[in-house]
This record gives C-alpha cells, structure tokens and sequence, in this order.
C-alpha cells in the first residue's frame, strides 16, 4: 500500500459520467483561459527559444506548436512549448492555496495527447479534472513549507500533467502509480529564480514534458519507488518538512468527496501573480469608491493576513516584475480605478503616474476580523490629501471557482488575448463556441486544428 497507489486507483476508476458538471465546465474553462494566454505569451523570446530548440529536435509527429503552422512534434516537446506559452505570459491560472498553475501543463498535455489517440472532448475535461484533483491534493500536504524552503509551485504542476497523461494513455492504476512516483523525483525548481526570471516558464515547460515522460514510462512498465511520496526523506519530508504519515493520509482523505477544480482553482481575469490581483481589485474599489483622483492621493495602505512588508520589485520595468510586483497593482488599481489586460503593457508597466503612486504605498497592521475568509484576499483603504478615506476589502479575487466563474468573463479574456496570435476574429468566434460544446466532441483535436489553421493536415 502507498500514498500513490491509493490515489492512482482512485483516478484510475472514476469514470467520466461520475464527475459533478460543474468539475467539467471549469476544465473547459481552463482550456480558454490556457490558450488564450498563450497566444499573449506566443511572442516572447522565451517561447521562441523553446519552440526553436523543439523544432531542431523534430521527431515523431504526435502533436502541433499553437498557432503555428509547421509540423506535428514528439508529444512532450510540443506540450512543452505551448507550456511554456502560456505560463510566459502570466495569465493563466492559479490554485488559490499553493499559487501552483494547473491549468497550463492540463492543456498543454491533454491537447497534445488527444491529437495522438483521438481521445474526445469529454475525455479531455476527466483528464485534466482528475489531473487537477491529483496535483492539487498532494500540494496542499507540502504547502506552505515547499515555498519557506525556496521552492516553486512546478514540484505540484508536474502531478497534474504526468496524471492526466496517465488516464488518456488509458495506464492501469499500477502504470498511473509509478507515473505519480516518478514525477515526484523527477523535478526541482527555485522560487527565487521564477519570480526574477523567464525560469518562472522555464518550470512550466518542464513540469509539463517530465509529467508526460513519467507516464509513457510507466506505461511501458518502468518501476520506481512507489512509496517515495511518503518515505522517510521522500517527497512530503524533503519539499514540505512535514510528517509524510500524516501528510499522506491528508492527501488520499474523503476521495471524491469534494473537487479542488471547483473549490480552490482561479482563472486570472487581469494579468500577473495571482496573489496580487485582489489588491488591485481593492485599490481600484477604494478610489472609485471615494471618488480620490490620482492627483489627490495621499497614501494607499495595504493590510493582509501575514503581509507586514511589501514584497517583489517595488518599480516594475518590465512584465517579469510586474508580475511579482505587488506595488503596482495597488498603484495601478488606485490610479486606473480599474486593472485590466492592458496593464501588462510596457506603456502601463512604465506609466509615471503608478510609479509616483508607488512611493505613497504602506502597509498597515494585518486584519484581525474574519481571518479565514481571506483566499488571496487584501483590503486596501486610501487616503486623500484632504483628510478624506475609503476602504475596501476583497476575500477573494474575481475568477475563482469558490466565486462563481461566468463564461462572460472567460471569453472577454479569450477575445482580448487571442488576438495576439494573429487569430481573426471569425477563427476566435469559432474556437470559443468549440470550447463551449467541447464536453459533447467526438474528437478533441478539432480545436487544436483551429488554433493551426494554416496547416492542411
């Protein structure tokens, strides 16, 4: 008996039709939002890096580069530098508990892997649900210690990847427990490198190619130690400094009865660390509220549960700092009224009036009230040079599942950023209303025939 597999049987005998609709409809909300922010992410040196090496490798055509045109790679490569795509532009998702994100290596492996088994829509959606459910368990039992020892969110990443390739390669439980043991030895990754660097995407890309190698290998009847999750000096020790006996029960408790998709992801509906959007949510709240124009603001005082200081670049010059730097958000929020894809853009990243606003930022004491309803949450109160004030306070940013997320939201992101890639108008009509029907497609390639138009076969 172990930890993995445990939790491999679990996965590997839930059937599609036992997933709740709601688990189902955020997976293809995932699928958007993975996309769409690729296709923001589809210019940047750090893909074209990626996609070049990739293409130098050429291989077996299993699978398509997004919004390229040229030929299908090995399923790993590609999956990797769409992965890459997507966490480059930091617009993709989040788990609002660990900051891990999810939904790039689910889309990015899942997509891949249909193109070489026609697996259909709905088999797409259980893969990455369960993918999900699996990353975000035994995240949950490293964190926060993972991240107080240096380390970043792609040691969970790669469970979601190496899971959901597991159950559309069809693995056995067996093959889908080593999958999960092999990843869990498979990957490092420093937090002080992704939140300063292109690493962050650099991670992503290698969560995704080593899950899906995890399970081909598994699949081929590679053995690893089955029980490393849990052993002494194994994963949950090593990477959370936690008791692994207690931290594996935590992981394989009350299986199916509640769905991490639903209860702890987040879509990002603004651009940057997700940690920081409700702060720019709040600051925006509290000088629209209080009617405080730039011009006649005083200070902005944040205070959030364990936050005595701020963090991360304090003047952003590019998108890698602006992304950690929550300074700008509460700038921009307070400056704007308001926090939108376009404040990603080198002219807003630059603007002189968030900077000057920047300098005006404090922290206060961290609340005291309501401690638990906090998931990434922050209030935020301005002050005016006047003597006037206004507060706000959000528990939690708007695009998670615990909120309620709105097709609305997810295809005003997709419409926004999608243009990025040199998609038209009527292709991007066409891939949203794909996306909506996916549940019901025999064929799940289908879509990522659309998002390589060019290409005739």
């Amino acid at each position: 008996m172990s930890v993995a597999g445990d939790l491999a049987r679990f996965l590997a005998a839930t059937r599609a039709v036992e997933l709740p609709d709601q688990t189902l409809d955020h997976a293809a909300m995932l699928i958007a939002s993975t996309i769409a922010s690729a296709a923001f992410g589809s210019g940047l040196e750090s893909a074209a890096i990626i996609r070049l090496l990739a293409r130098e490798r050429g291989g077996r055509a299993d699978a398509s580069i997004w919004f390229d045109a040229g030929d299908r790679l090995p399923l790993a490569d590609a999956a990797q530098v769409n992965a890459v795509m997507s966490d480059g532009a930091a617009c993709d998702d989040s788990d609002l508990r660990n900051i891990v994100h999810c939904g790039t290596p689910l889309t990015a492996t899942t997509l891949a892997i249909a193109e070489r088994t026609g697996a259909s829509g709905e088999d797409v959606l259980a893969a990455i649900v369960l993918g999900y459910e699996a990353a975000g368990r035994i995240g949950e039992a490293i964190t926060p210690g993972f991240r107080r020892h240096g380390f970043h969110g792609c040691l969970v990443a790669i469970f979601a990847a190496a899971v959901a390739a597991a159950r559309l390669l069809h693995l056995e439980a067996a093959q889908t427990a080593q999958a999960i043991a092999l990843s869990a030895t498979s990957i490092g990754g420093l937090a002080a490198a992704a939140n300063t660097s292109v690493a962050r995407e650099y991670h992503a890309g290698l969560a995704t190619s080593l899950g899906i190698n995890a399970a081909l290998a598994a699949g081929r009847g590679f053995i690893a130690e089955e029980g490393i999750l849990e052993a002494r000096q194994g994963f949950f020790a090593a990477y959370g400094g936690i008791d692994p006996v207690a931290a594996g029960a935590g992981v394989t408790r009350d299986l199916g009865q509640s769905w991490d998709i639903v209860t702890d992801m987040a879509v990002k509906l603004v651009p940057g660390g997700h940690p920081h959007h409700a702060l720019a949510e709040a600051a925006a709240n509290a000088a629209r509220d209080g009617r405080i124009a730039p011009d006649e603001i005083d200070s902005i005082t944040l205070s959030r549960p364990g936050v005595t200081a701020l963090a991360g670049p304090l003047h952003p010059a590019d998108l890698i700092d602006m992304a950690h730097s929550p300074a700008y958000f509460l700038a921009a929020g307070a400056a704007d009224r308001d926090f939108s894809w376009a404040h990603a853009s080198p002219a807003k990243i630059s603007d002189p009036v968030i900077h000057r606003l920047i300098d005006k930022i404090r922290v206060g004491p961290p609340p005291q009230d309501d401690i638990a309803r906090y998931r990434q949450g922050a209030t935020v109160t301005i002050r005016a040079s006047d003597g006037r004030t206004s507060t706000s306070t959000v528990h939690v940013p708007r695009g998670a599942g615990m909120l309620g997320i709105a097709w609305a939201d997810i295809d005003g992101k997709c419409r926004a950023l999608l243009p990025h890639a040199g998609l038209t108008d009527q292709r991007i009509d066409d891939i949203l209303a794909l996306i909506h029907r996916f549940r019901g497609l025999a064929r799940a390639a289908t879509l990522t025939e659309l998002l390589c138009p060019a290409r005739s076969n």
